[in-house]
């Protein structure tokens, strides 16, 4: 019994030391972010993402991308400068969590504008997004699923 509890002991150790994955690797792992990390790549922002941070990312699903007009997103994986712009749009210096979120009316993005951020009905929209899921925790931040691309102004 006494091994037994010595086993399970290293394993919880084991468990508890190892390294969570960082705002691209939670993103690659959850499959419902494919999109969002071809153009991640193609904007040269993998590095950055995979930074020590914190960061607060916004993250659209595949289907929230699939909502953009025919040929944006393909247009866009061509003209880098511009999808870069619109992918820091989606970045918050900082781990900002739910219980926070709720309480701003704007977030200054690390694309240098700020996005609006409203609470209605229990529900919480950054811009014109409504946010699906919140607080997924990375070891550089924090990600909060959406449901639309947010543009900015």
């Amino acid at each position: 019994m006494k091994r037994f509890l010595s086993i399970v002991a290293v394993l919880a150790m084991a468990a508890f030391s190892a390294p969570a994955a960082d705002i691209v690797d939670t993103a690659v792992g959850a499959g419902q972010f494919n999109t969002l990390v071809a153009a991640v790549k193609a904007a040269g922002l993998v590095d950055t993402l995979k930074g020590e941070g914190p960061f607060t990312v916004f993250a659209p699903t595949d289907e929230a991308f699939a909502k953009l007009p025919a040929g944006t997103v393909e247009g866009l994986l061509k003209d880098t400068a511009k999808l870069k712009q619109i992918l820091l749009y989606h970045v918050v210096a900082g781990k900002v969590m739910a219980s926070d979120v709720v309480k701003l009316t704007s977030a200054k993005t690390v694309q240098g504008s700020s996005a609006t951020v409203k609470v209605m009905g229990g529900k919480v929209m950054i811009d014109n997004a409504n946010v699906v899921k919140t607080d997924i925790v990375t070891d550089n931040g924090v990600i909060h699923v959406i449901d639309s691309v947010i543009l900015p102004k």
